[in-house]
């Protein structure tokens, strides 16, 4: 018998980057989303806390070939 299971899970990450003094918050969150959508970011990403959603399971029916 085969069973697919899926669980669910939500992770957050944590990183702690250096970002120039001086700039206002709209400047700051344009540094972060650059850097984040440029994979700059990744690097820095430590998981930091996972939260179980759910799970699930499905039995999967084998069918046997048997020739005649």
């Amino acid at each position: 018998m085969k069973v697919i299971v899926t669980v669910v899970e939500k992770i957050t990450s944590e990183a702690h980057i250096d970002i120039p003094d001086g700039l206002d918050e709209s400047a700051i969150k344009q540094r972060i989303v650059d850097r984040y959508n440029t994979g700059q970011m990744s690097v820095d990403m430590n998981i930091f806390q996972v939260d179980f959603e759910s799970i699930s399971a499905q039995i999967v029916k084998e069918h046997s070939t048997k020739s005649a």
